[in-house]
């Protein structure tokens, strides 16, 4: 019964991906799911979040595959900030990114700090900026710093 109910509903309500209004001008989304009077479960919010976090990351991977050779630290900071402000925003940061890709984790924190980021989420910056000094700590700890 569970598959004719499920089909039903989808002939009547149709399937949109993006938030709409429906008739009765709630914010609406996928098949009728009334965001205003339901919202998300903490499941279903969790479950968007690996998504969000795969699309993040997929996308480094396409358009800046260097990332993942940085330290730990480094590389969640490359998935906050392009989870923030999408791959296209943080490519924009071509300073700081070509100095991540010399392993200038001081100066790639300073530059963070310098940026319109840092002055529209300015906790975020500073914490993020915080994690690139840090990986310069990492790299002296294993050994990898540049000669």
């Amino acid at each position: 019964m569970l598959d004719n109910v499920k089909q039903m509903l989808l002939k009547h309500e149709g399937m949109r991906t993006f938030p709409y209004k429906c008739s009765e001008d709630k914010l609406t989304i996928g098949i009728g799911r009334n965001l205003e009077a339901n919202g998300i479960s903490e499941d279903e919010a969790l479950y968007l979040l690996e998504n969000d976090i795969k699309r993040v990351t997929a996308n480094l991977d396409k358009m800046w595959p260097v990332w993942r050779t940085f330290p730990e630290k480094a590389q969640l900071v490359c998935i906050d900030m392009t989870f923030q402000m999408g791959i296209t925003g943080f490519m924009n940061f071509r300073q700081t990114r070509a100095l991540m890709e010399m392993s200038c984790w001081l100066e790639a924190s300073e530059e963070v700090l310098r940026s319109k980021y840092a002055i529209q989420t300015p906790n975020r910056a500073a914490y993020n900026s915080r994690q690139l000094a840090l990986s310069k700590q990492h790299e002296q700890d294993k050994g990898t710093t540049p000669k």
